[in-house]
């Protein structure tokens, strides 16, 4: 739910355009304005960037939050960092030798290549995927061990 009360200046939303929404038309203003959110930008910002009164804003604003046509974004969530990614890989080369490095990267594929845009609350599934590839029981359990205490500190 979007808040139009008080003052909507430093309000940051995106369009959003979900399924059927039927006809409706949208004026200059609310074409505009909908082009210049993108989640990134404040209210404020794009009313001044388009030389727009922030009370018509908020009314162009309200128009498009009825017509399902913006969104508060979802908060961003923090990402893995290189350091842990480093440590992860060499743990996981003290646990299976140079193979390692061939199952980090398969493993990462399934969370869409960059590992560093893996968020901080998938990294105990990090952990545990390639810990289920290590052989031998203990190797596995060291593993896990380390892994699971650098995790606290993330």
């Amino acid at each position: 739910m979007v808040d139009l009360s008080g003052d909507i200046s430093a309000l940051v939303l995106k369009g959003s355009i979900k399924g059927d929404l039927g006809e409706f038309s949208l004026d200059s203003h609310m074409l505009q304005v909908l082009m210049q959110l993108d989640g990134k930008k404040n209210i404020g910002t794009v009313a001044s960037a388009l030389n727009i009164e922030l009370a018509t804003m908020k009314m162009v604003i309200a128009k498009l939050v009825e017509l399902g046509l913006v969104e508060k974004p979802a908060p961003a969530v923090a990402g893995i960092s290189k350091e842990f990614i480093d440590f992860m890989i060499s743990q996981l080369a003290n646990a299976m030798g140079p193979i390692a490095e061939v199952v980090f990267e398969d493993e990462i594929q399934d969370f869409g290549g960059d590992p560093t845009k893996i968020p901080k609350n998938r990294a105990a599934e990090l952990i545990t995927r390639p810990a289920n590839e290590i052989p031998r029981e203990e190797k596995r359990l060291e593993f896990q061990q380390a892994m699971v205490a650098r995790l606290k500190t993330i």
